[in-house]
């Protein structure tokens, strides 16, 4: 039936009021809602605007406590239809039951009770849990805070009992934990203590981690928010701390405990690590390591080190003492590793050393040092050099010992009081034996501390120049020799490094000076180039017909680096002065301009013969085997060479009659039974004596080279001065000059440089001298 206009215009103002009362509903509902229901009402309501207004005939029931019903939407089979929730805030809260706080608390203290006496718990973990969230939650975490310290409190207290004993106790007038005398358990040992203090403290930690964990979320929620109270594990430990560690008999009880152990430990027993490693950590968790033990540890490991070092040092030679200091070290970085704090560990190390090694420094080195050098004592060296670099000034006064030890050692190989011959020519021998005696030291034991190498250099130049010019000529001598000698006596690369070492010895000797080294390394370059020049002449003789079954080696001299040699003409079989021609062609063609000497007296030759006993290789001198071979007319020589062959170890020839001396009236003959155990022997030509004209004259050559320094010397002098008298220009000179030089000889040398115009005399006073620019 239609609708009349009136009845529309009604119905259409109907409808708008619902819209109305329906918006404002809606409104209303969302303020109370909760956030994440409206979020979710919005995600889940899909309709449209169209649809939302199509829904207009939904009415609100007076009884519905606030709760829009609208019609189900499969009740409505219209395109649009949908359903719609409007959900609100309950109007009261709810509330806690008035004994909530005391009910939930008292389940709670008995459960810590249970812990704290061992017992099983009624309730789960869980429940436990949630029921201090409970609590925490109503805004109960402070209340439940202080009663849990309490009951930790007062168990905490109650375990002071078992540590000690209250005979006087006046309940009346004091309070239960205030007491008049409180007396140790003296029948209790101080190891049995601890453990009991030990057990103690193992029990109060895992009480603590369970209840702990059933407080945890008052731990992590109240506690973090509140920075004036502490966490419940730090206020456990601090609870512990003041009522029972800190208390002044059971601290000093403990201590001492402690102490007793690590002595008895140090004395050689062996004792419960484990005891000592779980208090010490009890101390340091505790935080009073320092202040209880730290301090009284120290000054009873001082005064034990000091004793044991003093009376050691008395006992003991120093290897043993070394020994002994090294084990007490190792033992203490034993007991770091094992029980002790970290913290202690530089303080600990600091007075074992002091009180072993840095108090006794100098009667260690007095008593022992000279005594493991002489001996080469390699093992015991190392080990005081690293016990030493462990102090203070270890190092520096180790080193200084180090050079008087080579300064005295050094002076008794070098002086001769005795004049003993012997002495003299076993002296450079001796020198290269020291030397590399104490270069193994240095690089072994001292491991080539720049400090020990450089105090080693400085010594050896202070003894060896003690003596004036032997040492330089004696060494000059050796060199000599050796390489005479040549590779008979050694190998190449032995013989290298024997002149290595003798170089060496050169540059400590003042006289020798710059200009000497340099002809010493002049002769080792000439070695090295006749080596160069042998293997293209081998080569070159390839190409050649060879006169003869000969294999010559010939070494290229430089005059100026070498020995002045007086040269001496010999008949040489016929082969040998073709083999020469043929070098001494083959030499020139490569270095045209130079001159060729040959030093007959430097020759060496390996001379096979045969003997009714087998074939054998003679090691002899040129000489020696031209003697051999034709029994030339050359006296002087002639007698050496025989006497070297006739009356040595290894007697080739003949002498009647029978001696050591070569006389005139002497015959040779061949001794054709000549036996020996070797295939190849090596016969020693027999070395002239030097004469006093020859040793006048070496040292005339050696101030010949040295007057060279001594006028740049003094040319340097008076250029800085100007002008000088006599006597202070000599005084310059010998402060300057590091070779011993004779008065005379310096005169000499001034008056040549006026003569050259380098300076002149004063007109009134001839004593004094200018500088000529």
């Amino acid at each position: 039936m239609p609708l009349s206009s009136v009845a529309k215009l009604n119905l259409q103002d109907q409808q708008k009021s619902e819209e109305e009362t329906n918006k404002k509903k809606r409104k209303l509902s969302d303020n109370f809602s909760p956030p994440h229901k409206k979020s979710r009402e919005n995600l889940e309501d899909p309709m449209t605007d169209s649809q939302k207004r199509a829904n207009f005939s939904a009415l609100t029931s007076p009884g519905s406590n606030g709760i829009s019903r609208h019609a189900s939407p499969l009740a409505n089979n219209k395109p649009g239809a949908a359903k719609k929730l409007v959900i609100k805030n309950f109007k009261e809260k709810p509330k806690l039951p008035e004994n909530y706080q005391q009910q939930t608390w008292d389940r709670l203290r008995e459960s810590v009770d249970a812990i704290h006496t061992s017992r099983s718990i009624t309730l789960s973990l869980e429940e436990l849990y949630q029921a201090v969230e409970n609590m925490c939650s109503h805004k109960m975490s402070a209340v439940l805070y202080d009663q849990l310290r309490q009951v930790i409190e007062e168990h905490v207290k109650s375990n002071i009992t078992q540590f000690l004993v209250y005979p006087f106790v006046s309940q009346d007038t004091c309070d239960y934990w205030l007491v008049k005398t409180l007396v140790i358990i003296e029948n209790i040992g101080y190891e049995q203590f601890l453990k009991i203090l030990d057990k103690c403290w193992q029990s109060h930690c895992r009480q603590m981690i369970m209840i702990r964990s059933i407080f945890l979320f008052l731990d992590r929620t109240y506690v973090l928010q509140t920075s004036s109270i502490m966490s419940i594990w730090d206020m456990s430990l601090d609870l512990f701390r003041n009522h029972i560690v800190c208390h002044h008999i059971v601290q000093s009880r403990t201590v001492d405990g402690l102490l007793q152990l690590i002595e008895r430990e140090r004395n050689g027993e062996a004792v419960d690590r484990q005891l000592l490693k779980s208090l010490l950590r009890m101390l340091s968790d505790l935080q009073i390591y320092q202040e209880a033990f730290e301090k009284r540890f120290l000054e009873a490991t001082d005064r034990l080190y000091a004793t044991e070092g003093q009376r050691l040092m008395q006992e003991r030679d120093v290897p043993e003492y070394l020994t002994h200091v090294d084990k007490r070290l190792k033992e203490e970085l034993e007991r770091l590793l094992h029980y002790l704090d970290q913290s202690t560990k530089k303080s600990l190390i600091n007075c074992v050393e002091k009180q072993l090694l840095e108090q006794h420094l100098s009667q260690i080195l007095q008593k022992g040092l000279d005594q493991l050098l002489t001996e080469n004592r390699i093992q015991d060296l190392t080990l005081m050099y690293q016990l030493f670099s462990r102090v203070k000034d270890g190092l520096k006064e180790l080193c200084s010992q180090f050079s008087v030890y080579i300064k005295n050692s050094g002076r008794l190989i070098v002086i001769n009081v005795d004049s003993d011959t012997e002495k003299d020519r076993d002296m450079v021998q001796s020198l290269l034996d020291f030397k590399d005696k104490i270069d193994n030291i240095i690089a072994v034991c001292f491991l080539n501390n720049e400090k020990f190498v450089n105090a080693m250099k400085e010594s050896f130049e202070n003894f060896i120049n003690v003596r004036q010019n032997k040492p330089a000529e004696l060494i000059a001598k050796y060199v000599d020799s050796k390489l005479r000698a040549g590779n008979k006596e050694a190998t190449e690369e032995e013989l290298e490094r024997l002149l290595d070492k003798i170089m060496v010895l050169f540059r400590f000797i003042h006289e020798c000076g710059a200009a000497f080294t340099s002809k010493l390394e002049g002769m080792f370059k000439d070695m090295e180039l006749s080596k160069d020049i042998m293997l293209a002449f081998k080569q070159h003789m390839q190409n050649i017909d060879a006169p003869g079954n000969i294999d010559l080696t010939v070494n290229i001299l430089t005059m100026g680096y070498w020995p002045t040699y007086t040269p001496m003409e010999v008949h040489l079989p016929v082969e040998m002065v073709k083999f020469q021609e043929i070098f001494k062609k083959f030499y020139l063609g490569k270095h045209s301009g130079r001159k060729l000497q040959w030093q007959s007296t430097l020759g060496h030759c390996v001379l096979k013969s045969h003997f009714s006993g087998g074939k054998k290789e003679l090691q002899v001198s040129l000489f020696q085997t031209l003697c051999l071979l034709l029994f030339n007319d050359e006296d002087g020589e002639l007698r050496r060479t025989l006497q070297s062959l006739a009356c040595g170890k290894a007697r080739v020839l003949q002498k009647s009659p029978k001696g050591k001396d070569i006389e005139d009236g002497d015959k040779f003959t061949f001794n054709d039974d000549f036996k020996h155990k070797l295939f190849r022997i090596k016969i020693n030509q027999i070395q002239m004596k030097e004469t006093q004209e020859e040793n006048t004259s070496t040292t005339e050559r050696v101030f010949q080279d040295r007057q060279y320094q001594v006028d740049a010397a003094i040319v340097r002098i008076m250029k800085t001065r100007k002008t000088l008298s006599h006597n202070l220009l000599i005084s310059e000179l010998y402060n300057q000059l590091k070779f011993p030089v004779k008065p005379a000889d310096l005169k000499k040398r001034i008056e040549s440089l006026i003569d050259r115009d380098y300076m002149e005399r004063d007109k009134d006073n001839p004593n004094q001298y200018h500088y000529v620019a």
